[in-house]
């Protein structure tokens, strides 16, 4: 397993010196759940009207019907209201029925949100796992340091589309703007449609797969050499969400960092102004 990592990129540095809080214990609750998470059934359902409720008010109804059980969500009219359905921290099954607005479903951990509509800035924010797919298009800042789980935006983005991007997968079924994957650290980002200026700006590590044109890369970008390990991923990862690479998976260009920053203070002035 290890090599096969390898193999994918998935361990191109080695980290040493970390350290990692330990926010759970095997022994305390089987499903390791946040002290103040509710314990839910995935079958028992619950619908609510957001269309007169508050964005604040919007956030305690779903923490009111999780308190109940209910573990799959529905809520309808969401009015393109910002920072709604943020701070889920529990598995939940939640279907919007309509389009939110900035910075809808940030800082989550575990939900599988789908999205009706359009979102706005800066979706899913800071998301630690779980699952958010959008059927239309999504603004800038999409997915903006993301650190696990699943992010999908089956039309357009707009620009710096995963900045400063730590872990997990950021899947474009459309268009995407500028200076996507710029100060990327970690994780995939999959680009089927075009991608705009200065791709990659900067990326420390991680992996961008683009279907379409580049209009440029950044600083230290490159294109990288694609593996049949990656291929199979991509694959499967494509078949999960019902899209396909427009010129097939093998055909898409990958881009990495091209590491002349990583130890960007220790060169001669000459040689920064060589690698910007």
């Amino acid at each position: 397993m290890a090599q096969r990592s390898m193999q994918m990129g998935m361990h191109t540095e080695k980290l040493s010196g970390k350290t990692q809080q330990r926010f759970f214990s095997p022994t305390e609750e089987e499903n390791f759940l946040y002290p103040d998470g509710y314990d839910v059934d995935f079958n028992k359902r619950a619908e609510f009207d957001a269309g007169p409720l508050s964005p604040q008010e919007i956030n305690l109804k779903l923490r009111e019907l999780m308190g109940q059980g209910n573990g799959t969500i529905v809520m309808h009219n969401p009015g393109a209201k910002h920072s709604v359905a943020v701070g889920l921290l529990q598995r939940l099954n939640l279907h919007i029925k309509g389009s939110l607005g900035y910075f809808g479903c940030g800082l989550i951990d575990g939900p599988n949100i789908s999205i009706s509509g359009r979102v706005g800035w800066s979706c899913a924010e800071n998301m630690l796992s779980g699952r958010v797919v959008i059927e239309k298009n999504a603004g800038s800042t999409f997915g903006a340091a993301i650190r696990g789980g699943d992010l999908v935006c089956k039309g357009d983005v707009g620009a710096r589309v995963g900045i400063d991007q730590k872990g997990g997968t950021i899947l474009i079924g459309g268009r995407a703007g500028a200076f996507c994957g710029f100060m990327m650290q970690r994780g995939r980002m999959i680009i089927l449609g075009d991608a705009g200026k200065n791709l990659g700006d900067s990326m420390y590590d991680g992996t961008i797969y683009v279907g379409g044109k580049i209009a440029g890369l950044g600083v230290d970008a490159v294109e990288g050499e694609m593996t049949d390990l990656e291929v199979q991923w991509l694959e499967r990862k494509l078949k999960m969400y019902g899209l396909e690479a427009p010129n097939g998976v093998k055909n898409l260009t990958k881009i990495v960092a091209g590491k002349q920053l990583w130890n960007y203070d220790n060169l001669e002035p000459t040689e920064k102004k060589i690698v910007l």
